[in-house]
């Protein structure tokens, strides 16, 4: 048996209601087996984030069941999920979710602090590092680019090493260089430290870069891609748009 760290079974999630109701997913079902890279395509409105969303808990699907590390995620309460997002799952958001008033440093470690938990300087130091962010660390949001904004919320997501890694977007707002020095560590945090990352992106050279790839259209999975190239890719979604 393939041991899952997240488990989507007949997941469901609608918004609105009557003439404006939107099916995000319907009914998908798909697993992210332990210690693999996938990532989540198709065009706008397809259900990519809802997916992540649901599948992170930070949205509650209308019907079926989220089960990280074997547990349904569906039936735990606020308390319950802000442990789970502390200590087990990792969120890299498009928005960032920085704290204005602290500065790179701190916001690397702000989830550490928050849980009492103490972080390397080292290792923080050197997460920083590769993402383009020596020198900077003592600036805050407001000092920094969209770009480098980004860059310190993927090393906050990356600093505790979590089960599950879910990343909305991640290279979306970076230049070339960073943004494949991002997929590196992605990369890296499944081979060499056993992590599941799971992430929605529209880049076919980033999507390359994982494990398998899922193609959405109208919240539901229409084919899943083993190891294909970005051409492979870019062909597939060129032929459903």
């Amino acid at each position: 048996m393939v041991d899952h760290a997240v488990l989507l079974e007949e997941v469901t999630r609608t918004y609105g209601k009557g003439a404006t109701e939107v099916a995000a997913l319907r009914r998908v079902s798909i697993g992210f087996p332990r210690g693999s890279f996938t990532a989540v395509m198709g065009p706008s409105g397809s259900g990519k984030s809802t997916l992540l969303q649901c599948a992170s808990g930070l949205d509650r699907p209308d019907s079926g069941a989220v089960r990280i590390a074997g547990q349904d995620i569906t039936r735990f309460g606020e308390n319950e999920l802000a442990v789970l997002r502390r200590d087990q799952v990792g969120v890299i958001f498009q928005a960032f979710n920085l704290v204005p008033s602290l500065t790179a440093w701190q916001n690397v470690i702000l989830p550490s602090s928050l849980a009492r938990r103490r972080p390397d300087p080292s290792r923080v130091r050197e997460l920083l590092h590769r993402v383009g962010l020596a020198g900077r660390e003592g600036h805050r949001p407001a000092q920094l680019s969209g770009g480098q904004q980004q860059r310190v919320a993927i090393a906050r997501a990356l600093l505790g090493r979590p089960e599950v890694l879910f990343a909305d977007e991640p290279t979306g707002a970076l230049d070339r260089r960073t943004g494949h020095e991002v997929l590196a560590l992605l990369r890296e945090a499944v081979d060499a430290f056993g992590q599941t990352v799971v992430m929605v992106t529209h880049d076919p050279e980033a999507a390359a870069q994982a494990d398998r790839v899922l193609l959405l259209t109208d919240g539901r999975i229409v084919e899943v891609l083993d190891r294909p190239s970005a051409d492979q890719i870019g062909m597939r979604l060129g032929g459903r748009r």
